[in-house]
């Protein structure tokens, strides 16, 4: 049902996890416009997580409505190009708070090697039938199998529930005031 990604079909992931986080809080903060989101989402998400298509950290369903990219221990996000992105496409008026949420990250973040969970995603009209889940589960399979823990920071409250299920347990708040809350969250290996 899963399979591994890579950059033969980047387009088609970055779209599925495009598709999906359409109605996130955090993402339409930062692009509340559609056209927006729709230009500029992949470019992010490709700069935080897409090291996930080169080393075997990313997986997709057959028909692309639903991904996910695990950065790997020791592989980060491209944040040079990040920061960069972001100054050239957030409003200057978000600057300040954007760039304190990712300071914020930062503390949260393991020190010790650990799989990063970057993005998950399921299309709209395949969600609440278990894809979401499935994806978790399967792709946590990797981390277990490595022994290391696994992080994230949600940017949706709602997926917190699902998160949990899985054994990812919160580890803190991060606030700017501004910006909608992210929710940092670890996993020690099964």
């Amino acid at each position: 049902m899963f399979r591994k990604a890579d950059r033969s079909v980047e387009n088609e992931v970055l779209s599925a996890l495009t598709v999906g986080f359409s109605a996130d809080p955090f993402m339409r903060w930062l692009y509340p416009e559609p056209h927006a989101l729709l230009k500029h989402l992949p470019r992010v998400m490709n700069f935080f997580g897409g090291r996930a298509l080169d080393h075997g950290g990313a997986y997709r369903n057959d028909d692309f409505t639903a991904a996910v990219l695990w950065l790997p221990p020791e592989v980060h996000p491209d944040e040079e190009s990040l920061v960069a992105y972001f100054e050239e496409s957030v409003a200057p008026e978000k600057h300040a708070a954007l760039f304190a949420t990712f300071e914020q990250m930062d503390k949260f973040h393991p020190q010790n090697p650990c799989w990063h969970l970057a993005f998950i995603a399921v299309d709209p009209s395949r969600q609440g039938k278990g894809v979401g889940s499935a994806l978790l589960k399967a792709s946590l399979e990797q981390c277990d199998a490595d022994g290391r823990p696994a992080y994230l920071e949600s940017t949706n409250p709602a997926n917190l529930t699902l998160y949990r299920r899985f054994g990812f347990e919160q580890i803190g708040l991060i606030e700017t005031g501004e910006a909608p809350p992210l929710f940092p969250m670890l996993r020690q290996p099964a």
